[in-house]
């Protein structure tokens, strides 16, 4: 056996050479003379990786790169690419990794709204999870083990292949992939039943910063709670996640409603903030204002689409609505019937009828645009006068912006603000996702838009909670602060961890030290290990 180890690291000292010799980097080749020690002999890694010097590294890298704006030439690639397919292969990278001096990103989707999983300002290495992505369902306890690298659509797909009175609460974004959207929270439109996806986890594995493969008992309960809603990487790499799956029933009803300013726009909207997080946990109703053209030419308007999800048939709904939200008016030509796993698609803007093999769509081009996202929570009923001076802003400005309004109460409500390191629960109305995205490129262009987003995030100022103004972690935003790279000094990390974790952040600083003291997991805005009161 001994033997036939040493035959491999020859073979590996081989393989690896020319990976050497085109790329002079020191440490890229301590890196990668290291991987094969730190694999297990029946799963090579060589094909896993992918240098600048391999045809398939530009492709392997942009396949899950989600923003144009980070894919510019003069932003610093990754010296090499890791996608793992076995836990091993995670391990030895981290390993090797910390051992050569390298940075490593993690990437499970790619949907990281200011890609930090797939850039950096210093020498790094990507370690892509999209191989690891098996699903195992436990039918008897109505549990799952998923991999980071399982996609929500995967997920969901399998569930509907098991039962098709099961589902789980997670995003309405199919292509997000499983890890990096569960340890920032998992929101979805099932969290007034629910909860977030964090709320239904009940294990996982991580590696973490040693190498070790650690599962709840092992890593214990403080470290189990950070990297439920703490952003798992900032603390190591989240292989798996165990969630326990929930009923649904065997119809549900989605609809879309839209009013224009005309219609009534502002009255509507005025009265879903007053309803739609008081209304059943059943249902919840997503409210979309955007720009439109107007009637008239060079005119712009607003419109107001409302998306729904009632855990039930039309025949219960309509009638709740006409008690409850008549202002909508709803009717049962509005109303689509069709099982949980038919809704997804719905919700991911495919049209009805679809087949739910798109699930299990992977990217196969380069995406076409670029975008910027912000987020806010409110606790206060914005007055119409208010709501119409929103309206005007978003017409007047020079870029094109619409925002996704989602209703809080129900289990949201229910669920301690401790709990898990996500603490925007109980006090909330609604959240607010700010959207603008452009197919232009040059920086101009990208300045336009984001200092537009910019613009009107702070004209919003009024209207949202304050000390903090809260932000949602899985919505990344660096305007709220961010720390360089190779920073040592966090005293920074102070502004945006509170927005995103408020009362959490200390806990959340106090787990790091314990577990990752000197900081090898980091990004621009993860957990730092410093240990100071906020």
């Amino acid at each position: 056996m001994k033997a036939s180890f040493s035959l491999l690291l020859s073979i590996a000292s081989i393989i690896l050479l020319p990976f050497s010799l085109a790329r002079p980097d020191p440490a890229l080749d301590i890196f990668l003379q290291c991987l094969p020690t730190h694999i297990q002999p029946s799963y090579p890694i060589f094909e896993s990786i992918y240098t600048p010097n391999n045809s398939s590294f530009q492709s392997i890298l942009t396949a899950y790169i989600k923003n144009r704006r980070f894919l510019t030439a003069d932003a610093l690639k990754p010296l090499t690419i890791v996608a793992a397919s076995h836990e091993s292969h995670v391990q030895a990278t981290v390993i090797c990794a910390k051992y050569s001096g390298l940075e490593i990103r993690i990437r499970s989707g790619g949907h990281d709204y200011e890609g930090f999983s797939y850039i950096s300002t210093v020498p790094f290495v990507i370690l892509d999870m999209f191989n690891l992505r098996s699903i195992d369902i436990d039918t008897a306890n109505q549990t799952v083990w998923v991999q980071s690298g399982a996609t929500l659509g995967e997920l969901y797909y399998k569930i509907s292949n098991t039962s098709k009175l099961l589902g789980f609460p997670a995003g309405v974004c199919t292509t997000l992939g499983v890890g990096g959207h569960f340890s920032g929270g998992g929101y979805g439109n099932l969290m007034r039943k629910y909860g977030l996806s964090v709320d239904n986890v009940v294990d996982a594995q991580i590696v973490d910063v040693q190498g070790r493969i650690l599962d709840r008992k092992s890593m214990g309960e403080d470290l189990f709670w950070a990297i439920r809603g703490g952003g798992g990487a900032s603390f190591g790499v989240i292989l798996s996640w165990k969630v326990k799956l929930v009923p649904v029933p065997e119809k549900v009803t989605v609809f879309k409603i839209n009013k224009t300013l005309e219609q009534g726009a502002t009255d509507v909207v005025h009265r879903w903030q007053n309803v739609a997080h008081s209304l059943p946990e059943d249902i919840f109703i997503r409210a979309v204002p955007s720009v439109r053209k107007g009637v008239r030419e060079g005119e712009k308007t607003v419109v107001v689409f409302f998306v729904g999800l009632f855990l039930g048939q039309t025949q219960s709904l309509i009638p709740l609505m006409n008690i409850r939200f008549t202002e909508l008016g709803l009717q049962v030509k509005d109303c689509n019937e069709m099982s949980w796993v038919e809704s997804t698609l719905f919700w991911a803007d495919f049209p009805v009828g679809t087949s739910i093999d798109v699930l299990l769509n992977r990217p196969k081009e380069v995406i076409s645009f670029s975008f910027k996202r912000k987020s806010d929570y409110t606790k206060n009923v914005i007055p119409k006068k208010g709501l119409e001076n929103i309206w005007k802003q978003m017409i007047n400005l020079d870029v094109k912006i619409y925002m996704q309004w989602n209703p809080y109460g129900g289990k949201m409500s229910k669920i301690s603000e401790s709990e898990t390191p996500f603490p925007h629960r109980t006090g909330n109305l609604f959240k607010i996702q700010y959207l603008v995205s452009w197919g232009e490129e040059g920086n101009n262009v990208t300045n336009r838009y984001i200092n537009g987003i910019r613009d009107f995030y702070a004209s919003m100022a009024s209207y949202v909670s304050s000390g903090p103004r809260e932000a949602f972690l899985n919505y990344r935003d660096v305007d709220i602060g961010s720390i360089s790279s190779n920073q040592t000094t966090f005293k920074d990390s102070q502004v945006y961890g509170v927005k995103y974790f408020k009362g959490n952040f200390q806990r959340l600083v106090n787990v790091k030290a314990i577990v990752d003291p000197d900081n090898f997991f980091k990004n621009e805005q993860s957990i730092p290990p410093a240990k100071y009161q906020v």
